[in-house]
């Protein structure tokens, strides 16, 4: 009987590590890891945006769908995320499938770089300096005038920002930049 016991939970010791490292890999493939946002500091960004309800928020990197589940909530905008890692992407959708605001959010398993955000009015993204440089030309093209772009912890170095907290290391850009 202790031999049973040890093997399951060897066994779920293992699943365990498993997906751990999953939910780590695939982020890292794409160059973008996971790095979680506070939920203080994602509150005060999407204040910074004037984030209104019935507003369209998009984030990039959804990950574990604090941002959608905050845009949702408190600031009763249509949340979506765009999320390219599987392990993430199901986490977050049950996630929102069992929140209150379920039919204000969607969560989309894409590939960021090919997905259209044209009808977004706020953009959060929590991207390094390369991906920042590297989405500017999209978001100039697919964003519509007056949309709003955060980033955290990096800035577009050729754009004035509308809004900064330089403490919490917040940028708001208005469209077109």
């Amino acid at each position: 009987m202790l031999l049973k016991i040890l093997l399951l939970l060897t066994y779920l010791s293992a699943v365990l590590v498993l997906i751990y490292g999953l939910w780590l890999i695939v982020p890292f493939f794409y160059q973008l890891p996971w790095v979680p946002t506070d939920k203080t500091r994602a509150r005060k960004a999407l204040t910074m945006a004037d984030l209104k309800p019935g507003e369209i928020c998009y984030d990039l990197g959804a990950g574990d769908g604090r941002i959608l589940l905050l845009a949702a909530e408190e600031f009763g905008a249509m949340a979506i995320g765009v999320e390219a890692s599987p392990l993430q992407y199901l986490f977050t959708a049950v996630r929102c499938f069992f929140s209150g605001n379920r039919h204000n959010i969607r969560v989309r398993r894409e590939n960021f770089y090919k997905a259209n955000f044209s009808d977004a009015d706020v953009l959060f993204a929590y991207m390094t300096p390369d991906h920042a440089i590297r989405f500017q030309d999209k978001f100039v093209q697919q964003l519509k005038p007056g949309a709003r772009v955060v980033m955290i912890a990096f800035d577009f170095p050729h754009w004035k920002p509308s809004a900064v907290d330089q403490r919490e290391l917040i940028f708001v850009y208005e469209m077109p930049p």
